[in-house]
């Protein structure tokens, strides 16, 4: 669809009579504030139960978890704050945890928030059983001895108070949407208590967010009526989009052009630490990528340096494993591999492969950096008598042909990874841990002593975080020895937003996500 056309059905009409206004001041006229995101994936999926991937940053703005991760940067500790939970305590054991609830909470249906409400939010989740429902396997049993206070019985000791401020499968949404299903979700509709609603999705397109007038945190003057997130995979457009005030934010732009946008006094460019990690996916599952030595070639003819020269303009860093630095388990100590095009000729000599082999890897389509990584490994990889075909896709379709059957599907899968909650268990176990169906473990690495190793650190991290750490530092050491995947680089968070947006803050533990509510024009 047309932008021409999106302003008809959106029945804009005083904007199409605005045509070099932008959208914003536009509806400003109207007495409405748009807040408007260029952003470069698709979402595919709106149930707060199943979502798992890009679009948490449209439900972060329409439900709310029971607590909120603030990362510790610049000296200060990372720490947990209230949401939908005032305070929450556990038992010496960590095995009981009990919330106590916000009062005066109230979905957008108008259904108050009670303790039944989370405790169904929880179970629904749960019995699904998709996306990142696993943040609450620990959960036995959950109590509600009155209207505030939930009461978690856990299995093993697991920090629930991190767990509940998860960026996924955390959301609390309304009793009245329990018996609804993935479509009437998708279909654009939203329950949850967030300050914006979901009032109108279109797959592939865009999703548009109208503001919760009764929302529990009140509004600010100058607040964001409506929140337009417009997909744009294509970064020159994008870029486009925000250089003549189309869109308020984007992010995912080429880094040679930041200087340019840095000059300008409309725009402000954004770069803080994030927690998200580059990786190069190996399919383990079919030859000759099943042999580690293979794989520890195409490891070692990586041009780890030039990318991140070339594809960050040195905003990046060599990744050390799969746990970016800023989250505990991250392994400083880890060995980087040195880019060595006659040692990995040797390797595959010794693995038996010759020259003429050919490869592929599917990366999304409009994302900057994975195309330069794309180039640039093919490039080296011609030195060794083999082809890379690089297959830039949409998101969404890079994602169900690798899930649809390993045996076919692509050599070499290339994806960031930021946390479902802050845990090292959240990198390992979804990348790398054995699982029936793919669904993140997009290598298809199995090994059951890794699998046991990283379960019985995360058993441990509730009582014992060094030993939980020593035991995640391990588990990062199989991988690298093994060369499940390529590590490429950790990426830092560079948003470009409009210089007239007030009070914009970055929070890596939610990967590419706007809390609009806090900002204001």
């Amino acid at each position: 669809m047309k932008r021409r056309d999106f302003l008809k059905t959106a029945s804009l009409t005083a904007l199409a009579f605005a045509a070099p206004l932008r959208w914003s001041e536009a509806l400003a006229e109207d007495g409405q504030r748009i807040f408007t995101l260029a952003y470069p994936a698709g979402f595919p999926d709106l149930d707060p139960a199943t979502s798992f991937s890009n679009d948490g940053a449209v439900l972060a703005n329409a439900y709310e978890t029971l607590t909120r991760y603030v990362p510790g940067f610049d000296g200060a500790d990372a720490r947990i704050e209230p949401l939908l939970a005032e305070s929450w305590e556990s038992s010496a054991d960590g095995l009981a945890w009990t919330f106590k609830l916000r009062k005066g909470v109230r979905f957008h249906d108008g259904a108050e928030l009670t303790a039944e409400a989370v405790k169904a939010s929880i179970e629904r989740t749960k019995k699904i059983g998709g996306g990142a429902s696993f943040i609450w396997a620990p959960v036995e049993t959950i109590e509600t001895p009155d209207a505030t206070t939930v009461k978690l019985r856990l299995s093993g000791a697991q920090p629930m108070d991190v767990a509940a401020a998860a960026g996924f499968a955390a959301w609390i949404y309304s009793p009245a949407a329990m018996d609804k299903d993935n479509a009437w979700f998708n279909a654009g509709n939203s329950a949850g208590t967030g300050p914006y609603k979901i009032e109108r999705y279109e797959p592939g397109q865009r999703a548009i967010l109208t503001r919760h007038d009764g929302y529990w945190g009140g509004w600010a003057e100058g607040a964001f009526d409506k929140v337009v997130f417009e997909i744009t995979e294509d970064t020159v457009l994008a870029q486009s989009k925000i250089e003549n005030g189309e869109v308020d934010w984007t992010y995912g732009l080429s880094y040679d052009n930041l200087e340019g946008l840095k000059a300008r006094d409309d725009l402000k460019v954004v770069v803080n630490p994030s927690f998200e990690t580059l990786v190069g996916m190996f399919n383990t599952r079919r030859a000759p990528l099943d042999n580690p030595k293979v794989r520890q070639a195409l490891a070692i003819a990586f041009p780890y340096d030039d990318v991140i020269a070339a594809g960050t303009a040195g905003f990046g860093t060599r990744a050390k494993g799969a746990i970016p630095p800023g989250i505990w388990g991250h392994d400083p100590d880890a060995p980087v591999p040195a880019t060595d095009i006659e040692k990995a000729r040797a390797l595959l000599a010794e693995a038996g492969v010759a020259e003429g082999l050919e490869l592929s890897l599917t990366y999304a389509t409009g994302d900057a950096l994975e195309a330069v990584a794309g180039e640039l490994w093919k490039a080296n990889l011609e030195q060794l008598g083999i082809t890379l075909t690089l297959q830039p896709m949409a998101w969404e379709a890079q994602w169900q042909l690798a899930k649809a059957d390993p045996t076919a599907a692509q050599d070499i899968f290339l994806m960031y990874w930021w946390p479902t909650f802050v845990t090292p268990y959240d990198y390992l176990f979804n990348l790398f841990h054995s699982e029936k169906a793919p669904n993140y473990n997009l290598g298809y690495y199995a090994n059951p002593a890794f699998d046991t190793l990283i379960d019985d650190a995360n058993t441990l991290s509730a009582t014992d975080r060094p030993g939980a750490e020593a035991s995640f530092k391990k588990a990062q050491r199989i991988l690298i020895d093994e060369a499940a995947a390529v590590f490429i680089v950790d990426k830092p968070n560079v948003h470009i937003i409009r210089s007239d947006v007030k009070n914009y803050v970055d929070n890596p533990a939610y990967g590419h996500v706007t809390f609009v509510h806090e900002m204001s024009r």
